[in-house]
């Protein structure tokens, strides 16, 4: 259910006074703990994103 939500939620940016939603991730990492999604903002900001999968939960 969690990994749903995440990808039908819109990340926005995490930094201090800006809340820009962010498109695609510019470098997606994917392990056996789970994925971790990078997005650059146009403020420069970097947001990481982590889903973990179902069964390590």
């Amino acid at each position: 259910m969690l990994t749903q939500l995440h990808e039908a939620a819109t990340p926005t940016c995490e930094a201090q006074h800006c809340e820009r939603p962010l498109g695609e991730p510019a470098l997606v990492f994917e392990t056996e703990a789970g994925r971790r999604e990078a997005y650059e903002c146009a403020c420069g900001a970097v947001t990481v994103t982590v889903v973990r999968p179902e069964s390590s939960r």
